[in-house]
């Protein structure tokens, strides 16, 4: 059984710019401390299959990551799976985004955590940590979008 972590952020941008940036991965280090090097496959833009492939560092721990986008709506929907095995893994994750009343969006982040092996031992402390840091992580994605 996993846990999920989550956080809304209201960004100053449009839901286009918003869409672009968040689908585009390779950002992901703007806003992701623990994100080292991302690559993305095939060039060229998003789209459902597309993967990318990170190297990140928990908690003193270097991992190789590989995340596939399983579900691209432009511009409203942004699902992705984990790929690689490590011990604690985002099974599922996406992006919710909507526009509001002041022409800016909502987004709405989520993560599936699952443990595997001695991580399932591990999954109740790696999902305290992500749900506490989940509203600094969604502040952290304003600032990248709105900056960029």
């Amino acid at each position: 059984m996993g846990t999920q972590f989550e956080a809304t952020v209201d960004i100053d941008r449009p839901i286009d710019e918003v869409f672009a940036f968040l689908a585009d991965g390779t950002n992901d280090p703007k806003f992701s401390p623990r994100v080292q090097k991302i690559e993305k496959t095939p060039d060229g833009p998003t789209a459902v299959g597309t993967m990318f492939r990170s190297t990140v560092k928990d908690a003193g721990m270097t991992t190789g990551r590989e995340f596939e986008i399983t579900e691209l709506v432009s511009p409203s929907r942004i699902r992705w799976s984990e790929r690689s095995k490590n011990l604690i893994t985002a099974a599922d994750g996406g992006y919710d985004l909507e526009p509001t009343p002041s022409g800016g969006t909502r987004v709405r982040i989520f993560n599936v955590l699952e443990g595997h092996g001695v991580g399932k031992l591990l999954l109740p402390l790696a999902g305290g940590a992500a749900r506490k840091d989940a509203p600094a992580f969604g502040q952290r994605i304003k600032a990248a979008v709105e900056a960029s």
